[in-house]
């Protein structure tokens, strides 16, 4: 757990500090709004806590901008309930008084540690799907979730469920493509002893184990077109016939499905209902691939680092400039999956200070073999992909990248990174003591 701490460390809120500290979180410090934005824009943070004396709209307006998820908590001394639910208004999730509870902070780090980034995102047009998926979540109705295989429509289906009222019941998931067509009836039906050779004793099915909360119909469409039906009684009126019981059992459930195929297009081949369809489609959401949120790539991928170098006992290490370039043009016709597993490969070959080019290995062959023989396709892929992720920023923050960027290549070595970028060695200078300005720490190397 990463943990900024904005304001001065002192009185209550050092204490504040060191009881983060005790409970595990790792802390940084920024005095002024300024510097928070830049060390969340250089470093990052799981949780802001705040000094209410500071600008909490000022710091929410600039995440907001930038598209960082990082929630705020406020935090003071004697404060009225009133400036309390400013506080809230401004942009702060979370209001909590000085001097701090020990059991509060803890409460508020683990809830922040269980609800962080079971999505990541940064794309705009990812952006766009997890609110439409939020907006829906608050509804009882169904939701059918569409898109390629591995973008990640399992994780949306549970993002959903945990934003919906149904949030304190069971989420329950069934793979329908995955489990034989005379083993998926009593799989989510359940059966009554002796309902067949083997039915040694009653057992509960997932519509019964799921009520309450949420049912999880993975790759619905490999369904047979018999248990379609049966599905569609269900839904209709909200009970279940065990396979051999003699009376109908009553469920409260929402059902999420998942398909990646066009379930219109299984309608008019007759392999799918279509009243069952329709049944369904009551709310639908694509996902979209990952070659259309090309921004994603690089959160995703560095997500991945962390979490794979922490599972093994690795140092985490940073991906290469080659590396990204890589990562930025490949085809992903995997989606995320395909690049989870690029990834955890690519965490434990890589040698060396940081994750190059030849620890990527991609599972795709047709993508490696296009990228070896037309250099030219591989090039344009890539500046597309380069091009796209630059969409949203401001052109100073595009310079900053670029400046900050060629001064690690060049290892810091001032003067070479000045001649590769154009300009002259005092506009690099000046240009790197406006970014130590605004909090920003830069290494002291070079020339």
């Amino acid at each position: 757990m990463r943990l900024l701490i904005v304001g001065l460390i002192q009185g209550q809120l050092s204490i504040a500090a060191r009881i983060a500290m005790d409970r595990g979180a790792t802390v940084t410090n920024a005095e002024t709004v300024a510097q928070a934005i830049a060390v969340m824009r250089l470093r990052g943070a799981d949780l802001v806590l705040m000094d209410m004396a500071l600008s909490i709209r000022e710091l929410s307006s600039a995440f907001e901008l930038d598209r960082i998820r990082t929630p705020i908590v406020a935090c003071g001394i004697d404060v009225s309930p009133q400036s309390a639910a400013d506080a809230i208004r401004a942009g702060a999730k979370e209001f909590i008084p000085l001097p701090p509870d020990p059991e509060l902070i803890a409460a508020i780090l683990e809830a922040v540690a269980n609800e962080r980034q079971s999505i990541v995102f940064r794309d705009p047009v990812m952006e766009k799907t997890i609110k439409m998926a939020e907006t829906f979540a608050r509804s009882e109705a169904s939701i059918l979730i569409t898109g390629e295989s591995g973008t990640g429509k399992e994780v949306i289906a549970r993002h959903i469920h945990e934003r919906s009222r149904r949030a304190s019941k069971p989420f329950i998931s069934v793979n329908c493509a995955a489990i034989p067509d005379q083993l998926l009836e009593s799989e989510l039906f359940g059966h009554e002893k002796g309902a067949f050779t083997g039915a040694a004793g009653r057992r509960i099915g997932k519509f019964e184990e799921a009520d309450g909360g949420t049912l999880l119909l993975d790759e619905i469409s490999e369904m047979e077109v018999r248990l379609q039906a049966k599905l569609l009684r269900a839904l209709q009126e909200r009970v279940i016939d065990r396979v051999g019981g003699s009376k109908p059992v009553p469920v409260n459930i929402r059902i999420l499905a998942t398909s990646n195929r066009h379930l219109a297009d299984e309608v008019a081949k007759g392999t799918f209902r279509e009243d069952l369809f329709y049944r369904l489609n009551v709310v639908s959401l694509k996902l979209p691939a990952l070659r259309e949120r090309p921004q994603d790539i690089l959160a995703l991928a560095g997500h991945f680092v962390e979490k794979y170098s922490e599972l093994n006992g690795l140092p985490c290490l940073k991906l290469s400039n080659d590396a990204k370039r890589l990562l930025l043009g490949a085809a992903w016709r995997g989606n995320v999956r395909e690049l989870e597993n690029a990834i955890h490969r690519a965490v434990l070959l890589a040698s060396g200070d940081e994750i190059g080019t030849d620890a990527i290995l991609l599972d795709t062959p047709s993508t490696t073999e296009a990228r070896r023989s037309d250099p030219a396709a591989r090039a344009l892929q890539t500046a597309e992909g380069l091009t796209r992720s630059l969409v949203g920023k401001t052109v100073g923050e595009v310079e900053q990248h670029l400046i900050l960027e060629t001064l690690d290549h060049c290892l810091g070595n001032r003067t070479h990174a000045a001649k590769i970028l154009g300009i002259s060695i005092r506009t690099l200078r000046n240009k790197l003591n406006e970014y130590v300005a605004g909090g920003m720490a830069l290494p002291d190397t070079g020339r």
